[in-house]
């Protein structure tokens, strides 16, 4: 790219939130190079996909993409317009690396979750004719310490403090796409949250594979867990709530618990994979713990904050599961009641220990997922009923979908509408809940506040 001389590109992000989180850090390191985003890949010079390798499907639609954008050259190249370069970023980059190119020659570029740093390096070797450019290092030095300050930011924003995972999950590829379990030092979280909320954030949600797991060096040289970290971040003027996604409960600590109990900030609102009910499908899953385990944590967990919403993630035909193990299952489900949930048929992915494990038969699987589905709906509409004829703190966001009203978040992440004034967007206010619809609340201001709530009962 020539001094001076603009350039577009268009970002699509696949996956997790981490992923959203990369893929806005790429955005504004490019724009520091001279990049402007658009909004589609046909008006773009550079098309980055930000790829997820978590489930096969998530990975074909990166091929069925890459597809498209093909042809969408051939056809640029037709009415004399210069291609747009094809960048694969995030797991599937890291996991499939150069082999990506004999499947998909048209792409010109792949770099890895830990190496999108060095993207305008890779991208000016490009420039110069160099094509199916290959970065998926794990470098000494972290990504973080290269990318430029954080922009202005929305009221909601998140922040990555922790990647990797060392639990070796037997469906999981992230040991192998993300690495090893690392955590950010404390100060460079800290800083990087206080530029956030200086320029517009109100709401931080902290993101790491194993989020819990965080266990970054303070400003001493102490090894500190996230607790620790919560309490640091709680600390600084204008930032209104926390939350943090996703955990395990092998490290969901005492201390992240009463951190609960005791932070007005941490929302009431947890993340917490169990992934099956049955303990012999835990052990080959090696999730490390029992479903006995997970009941007492929820316990331990409603005690310190009662008015906690919980969520998980569910798999369904994991090798060897029997009808047996999928009743166990469904019963840790109706003992728990969650107020929202995600669940997936098994997917093996290619170089995991189950992918090599006998599997569940397909319209089993297809079958039991329905009616795992049923219950999980149930519950979550059960939970926003109960949320009727209560009185929530809304941190108000935008405008909403009628002229008058305001749309926001409760604290249980639920979208809420609500007649309300301009004035307080990017404030927390009152809402009465008069009505759950689908997976949104409605509700009436309940008055309005000099200052923003920090806490609620």
């Amino acid at each position: 790219m020539s001094s001076g001389e603009e350039q577009r590109v268009f970002i699509k992000s696949y996956g997790c939130q981490m992923n959203v989180y990369d893929a806005d850090r790429m955005g504004e390191l490019l724009a520091s190079h001279g990049y402007r985003a658009v909004d589609t890949p046909d008006a773009a010079d550079l098309v980055i996909l930000n790829t997820c390798h978590i489930r096969e499907k998530a990975a074909e639609k990166v091929y069925s993409e890459i597809g498209r954008l093909r042809s969408m050259n051939a056809e640029r190249k037709g009415s004399g317009r210069a291609a747009a370069t094809l960048a694969v970023a995030g797991c599937v980059a890291q996991a499939e690396g150069e082999a990506m190119l004999s499947r998909a020659p048209a792409i010109d570029l792949i770099v890895g979750p830990q190496t999108y740093h060095r993207l305008p390096a890779l991208l000016d070797r490009v420039a110069k004719g160099e094509r199916g450019v290959v970065d998926t290092d794990f470098p000494e030095t972290t990504k973080f310490k290269h990318l430029p300050k954080r922009a202005q930011q929305p009221l909601t924003a998140f922040l990555t403090v922790q990647e990797g995972c060392d639990k070796f999950c037997t469906f999981c590829v992230v040991p192998y796409t993300r690495g090893a379990e690392v955590s950010r030092p404390v100060a460079e979280i800290v800083a990087e949250a206080q530029r956030l909320v200086r320029t517009g954030a109100r709401e931080l949600t902290l993101l790491g594979q194993n989020v819990n797991a965080y266990h970054g060096t303070d400003e001493t040289g102490k090894e500190v867990g996230l607790a620790a970290l919560c309490y640091r971040l709680a600390s600084i003027e204008g930032l209104e709530r926390l939350r943090y996604t996703t955990s395990h409960p092998r490290d969901m600590s005492d201390d992240l618990i009463a951190a609960h109990r005791d932070l007005p900030e941490l929302m009431p609102y947890l993340h917490l994979p169990v992934q099956a009910g049955s303990d012999r499908i835990l052990k080959k899953m090696n999730r490390q713990h029992t479903a006995e385990n997970y009941l007492r944590l929820i316990e331990q967990i409603r005690k310190a904050r009662p008015d906690i919403a919980l969520s998980s993630d569910f798999i369904v035909g994991f090798p060897g599961e029997t009808d047996e193990d999928f009743e166990a299952t469904l019963a840790l489900i109706r003992q728990v009641g969650f107020a929202q949930s995600f669940s997936f048929k098994y997917s093996p992915r290619p170089g995991t220990p189950a992918a090599d494990m006998p599997p569940v038969d397909e319209a089993v699987s297809a079958a039991r997922l329905q009616i795992l589905q049923a219950l999980l709906r149930e519950q979550q509409q059960r939970f926003a009923a109960q949320l009727v004829g209560r009185t929530l703190p809304v941190l108000f966001e935008k405008a909403g979908r009628h002229a008058g009203q305001l749309a926001g978040r409760s604290p249980y992440l639920h979208p809420v509408q609500a007649e309300a004034p301009e004035s307080l967007i990017g404030q927390i206010a009152d809402v009465a809940i008069l009505e759950a619809v689908s997976n949104s609340l409605t509700g009436a201001l309940a008055a309005q506040r000099a200052e923003p709530r920090r806490a609620f009962a």
